[in-house]
């Protein structure tokens, strides 16, 4: 493999990160490493990384918060887990909490390797992590689900608000189509529903967003393409 990706490594047990490190290093990627729970959380949510190996049991943070907190902060970044906690159902409540794969300790770094060229090969264009994200008018927090307006205003975002502006910042300065937001926002085939929906969710997203003057200025409407997040232009 060579290529010059970033993987972050969580692993509070010396000796393995080392190793995995060193490995990752001689196969070309560039690392970044956490040997507690609390700082892998820090590092992830930079959104730097392109993939992120996880071990489960971790000082000041387990890694279970740390998946936890990634996927429901909408993050899609590719996670392999590494524990030493084999048993079947530890492997399918790692994998149903938003899990990519899961290597069990011990493990030779020739099998690691092969699964993180497996995985990345299969997720070559995830998004990066957004937690919060300064714009125009003020601050967006996803995690909290709310938009800080400068002076003081606060507006709460749904699910599905929330769901919605982070694919477009995620995505920023690309205009994308109605039927990309349909596939990958809503989980629907377009096929001829009707995008009414998107355009009424939109139209509540600028009102939130104070984005309200007569040509927006954060969400574009780009003309037979669809919308773009321009955030600070």
């Amino acid at each position: 493999m060579t290529n010059r990706r970033r993987i972050l490594v969580i692993e509070d047990d010396a000796a393995i990160r080392r190793a995995v490190v060193d490995a990752l290093k001689v196969s070309g990627f560039e690392v970044d490493q956490a040997d507690r729970g609390e700082l892998g959380w820090e590092l992830a949510q930079r959104g730097e990384a392109d993939l992120i190996l996880l071990d489960l049991v971790l000082p000041r943070g387990d890694g279970w918060s740390v998946l936890r907190r990634l996927r429901g902060s909408h993050s899609t970044v590719p996670i392999i887990i590494m524990t030493a906690c084999g048993r079947e159902a530890d492997r399918v409540d790692g994998l149903r909490e938003g899990a990519d794969d899961y290597v069990v300790k011990p493990f030779s770094v020739k099998e690691l390797l092969a699964r993180i060229e497996a995985v990345l090969r299969r997720s070559p264009q995830r998004p990066m992590v957004v937690s919060t994200i300064e714009y125009r008018f003020g601050t967006i927090d996803f995690e909290r689900r709310e938009i800080l307006i400068d002076g003081g205003t606060r507006e709460d975002l749904s699910e599905r608000e929330a769901t919605l502006l982070q694919y477009l910042v995620q995505h920023r300065d690309r205009a994308i189509s109605r039927d990309e937001l349909l596939q990958n926002v809503w989980r629907l085939k377009p096929n001829g529903i009707s995008t009414r929906t998107i355009d009424m969710h939109i139209a509540r997203l600028r009102e939130k967003l104070g984005d309200t003057g007569s040509e927006p200025v954060v969400v574009l409407t780009v003309r037979g393409k669809g919308y773009m997040f321009q955030g600070n232009p």
